[in-house]
C-alpha cells in the first residue's frame, strides 16, 4: 500500500454543513477502497497566489491517506467534476508504507502535543500566580500605616517639593533645536554685493 498527501481547495464561502459532504466523499472512497485516512487537517481559509474562479481566497484541506492508485483516481473524478472543490493536489509520500507504523507516528505525535499543551497551560497557571504574588506586596504596603519620622528628623524633611522633584539636569532637559542652514536668515550670495 502506498501513503498519498492530496490537498484539495475548496470555495471559501461554503459553510462547514456545505464542506462536510466533500469531506465524507473522500473519508467514504478511501475506506472503500480499503485504505487507511490517518489524518485530515483543515488548515482554513487563506489567501491565494493567483485567483481562482475568480476567487482570491480559498479553504484549504490537507488529507494523509494510505490507499491504492484506485483510491486516488476516484478521489481525483469526485474532485474534477464536484464545484465545490477549486483546486486539488495528490503528492505520493512513500512507495510502500506500514499502517502500523503511521497508526504508531499518529498516537505519538498527539502525546507530544497533549504534552506540549500541559505545558503551556503549566506555564500559564505560574504566570498568573506570579502574577497575583507580585500584586499581593502592594496592598499590604498600602494597608501598613506610614513610619513616624525620627526626632532629628521631621516629615518635611521627606516631603520632596515638586520643585525639587522636577529639577532640571542635563539627562532630562530637552536640547533645544540647533537653527540650520535652511533655517537661518538668508546670507547675501556674491551676486548680490555686487
Amino acid at each position: 500500500m502506498r501513503r498519498y498527501e492530496t490537498i484539495v481547495i475548496t470555495d471559501p464561502d461554503l459553510s462547514p454543513e456545505e464542506r462536510d459532504p466533500v469531506l465524507q466523499r473522500v473519508t467514504d472512497v478511501i475506506t472503500q477502497g480499503d485504505g487507511y485516512l490517518a489524518l485530515t487537517d483543515e488548515w482554513g481559509a487563506r489567501k491565494l497566489a493567483y485567483e481562482i474562479k475568480k476567487k482570491d481566497r480559498g479553504y484549504y484541506i490537507r488529507f494523509d491517506f494510505c490507499g491504492t492508485g484506485a483510491v486516488v483516481n476516484e478521489m481525483e473524478r469526485f474532485f474534477r467534476i464536484d464545484d465545490r472543490v477549486m483546486k486539488y493536489m495528490t503528492v505520493l509520500l512513500d512507495k510502500s508504507a506500514d499502517i502500523e507504523k503511521i497508526k504508531e507516528e499518529i498516537a505519538a505525535a498527539q502525546r507530544e502535543a497533549e504534552k506540549a499543551a500541559e505545558q503551556v497551560a503549566a506555564a500559564a497557571a505560574q504566570v498568573s500566580s506570579a502574577e497575583t504574588a507580585e500584586a499581593q506586596p502592594e496592598t499590604v504596603a498600602a494597608q501598613t500605616p506610614q513610619e513616624k519620622p525620627a526626632e532629628g528628623q521631621t516629615e518635611s524633611d521627606d516631603i520632596q517639593t515638586p520643585s525639587e522633584e522636577l529639577a532640571p539636569t542635563e539627562e532630562t532637559q530637552t536640547p533645544e533645536p540647533e537653527i540650520g542652514e535652511s533655517e537661518a536668515a538668508p546670507e547675501e550670495t556674491e551676486e548680490e554685493k555686487k
